[in-house]
């Protein structure tokens, strides 16, 4: 989990991008690295309403924040337009219509369309809604509001129009968008975040991977000089600009002569996780790191404490971190302790399955809602990085209790994930074959890809 761990590691490498498919993307059927096939609505989402589109260059054009515009010049009189509005923090979608020139009445009847296929309060600041109107005889500027467009992701849209038979309607659409694979690989020398990142790798690409790996991979001390990686990853374009760097495909570390690959993959339920060559779930039942972006700072052992100055066992590990920084549940459970504990400062004790528990220590404060008997779920947000109890600056105490007893994070063997069978691992095998032969293919591919990048496989 530790993305400053990545700093342990390098690499020089190139990227190489595959013939491109367009489709509509469909997130809930990603997952397994197969092409996707969903139907296209997109085109007829306009509902009645004049065209419009945030990634429209004409309405790019006509940007204007937060203020009523006449129409642009060298453009007919009663040609529909777009103006643009920038959520901002505390913004209601409501009352920047109306900043905007849009009726009361209709900016009520439109939220209210909007209302039934997304929720407004979940917008949030710096989202984009693009508003369409049109001049019209005895309409003051900014003239007749034809409907609005919101953006929710890279793949899908709201659109909400003037209906035939009066009042407004709204719709979801998945925008169709084009799926390349990019791979890069190479050897780790020095930097893997530095050099991966230098040679086009994306920075989210590069943090999925390690998240990835993060439950049996040791980012600090697990990586040597002369180890290797390889990843094949998706980008997303949408009219051959570039909206999304998407999810790893797949990945391998090569550690001292160990081969780790990993596969994404959609099981029976149809959730997306990766799976190591014989269908084991990469993802384990608790977390060695509960906590992103942290510098192991106190391992587990003796050492000389920092504030009662003697020697004394750390049964624990701890995590430097910035306060406030958030601190995740590191398997499912249930909250035994949150609160105060001497020393600990604020406390949390989660208990999972097989006689684990997790113990977290020194928290500025809790996650809302965190109390005793409390199920959490795996990655869920529990507290924050801070110096409460006997603490010298801002850090996470982590502890791992088996059977009551604490034992080393980085040591113990965890409790294993999900492991696929029957049917469900017979068609895993079909699925890791065909995106084996797909990231073999692209060693043979070298051309530049449409980011620009250099297409070379060392």
């Amino acid at each position: 989990m530790l993305l400053r761990g990545i700093l342990a590691a390098g690499v020089a490498l190139g990227a190489i991008v595959v013939s491109a498919n367009l489709f509509v993307y469909d997130p809930s059927a990603a997952g397994d690295g197969r092409p996707v096939t969903v139907g296209t609505d997109g085109a007829a989402a306009t509902l009645a309403m004049a065209p419009i589109s945030l990634g429209n260059p004409a309405a790019a054009a006509a940007l204007a924040t937060r203020h009523p515009v006449a129409p642009r010049q060298g453009v007919a009189a009663t040609a529909p337009y777009t103006q643009t509005l920038h959520i901002g923090r505390g913004d209601i979608l409501g009352s920047l219509l109306v900043e905007a020139g849009i009726d009361a009445d209709d900016a009520v009847a439109a939220i209210a369309a909007l209302g039934g296929v997304f929720d407004p309060r979940r917008i949030r600041p710096g989202q984009a809604v693009a508003v369409t109107f049109a001049p019209a005889p005895g309409i003051p500027a900014p003239g007749r509001f034809l409907g609005l467009e919101l953006n929710l992701d890279f793949a899908r849209a709201v659109v909400v129009g003037r209906a035939a038979a009066g009042g407004f309607t709204a719709r979801q659409y998945k925008k169709a968008l084009t799926r390349e694979l990019a791979a890069a690989a190479g050897s780790i020398d020095d930097s893997l975040f530095a050099d991966a990142t230098r040679a086009g790798v994306p920075v989210p690409v590069l943090v999925e991977m390690v998240r990835a790996y993060s439950w049996d991979v040791d980012f600090q001390r697990d990586i040597r000089r002369g180890d290797r990686f390889e990843v094949m990853y998706e980008r997303f374009f949408e009219g051959g600009r570039k909206v999304h760097e998407g999810g790893v495909v797949y990945a391998r570390l090569t550690l001292s002569g160990k081969n780790l690959p990993i596969y994404r993959f959609a099981g029976d339920d149809k959730r997306t996780d990766y799976y190591d060559a014989q269908g084991q779930s990469a993802k384990k039942a608790l977390m060695r790191t509960p906590i992103d972006g942290a510098r192991l700072s106190s391992r587990f052992g003796r050492r000389k404490h920092p504030i009662l100055g003697y020697t004394r066992m750390h049964r624990g590990l701890d995590f430097a971190a910035p306060r406030g920084t958030p601190i995740y549940a590191a398997g499912n459970g249930r909250v035994e302790v949150a609160g105060r504990n001497g020393a600990y400062g604020k406390y949390v004790r989660i208990r999972h399955n097989a006689g684990y528990s997790t113990a977290y220590g020194h928290l500025k404060g809790f996650a809302r809602g965190m109390r005793p008997g409390r199920r959490v779920t795996q990655g869920e947000i529990i507290g924050y990085v801070g110096t409460t109890g006997r603490s010298t600056g801002p850090h996470l105490h982590y502890e791992i209790l088996k059977g009551g007893r604490r034992a080393n994070p980085l040591s113990i063997k965890m409790p294993s994930g999900r492991k696929l069978k029957g049917v469900e691992l017979a068609r895993f095998d079909e699925a890791r074959a065909a995106i084996e032969a797909r990231h073999a293919g692209l060693a043979g591919t070298a051309r530049v890809a449409a980011g620009g990048d250099q297409a070379v496989y060392p």
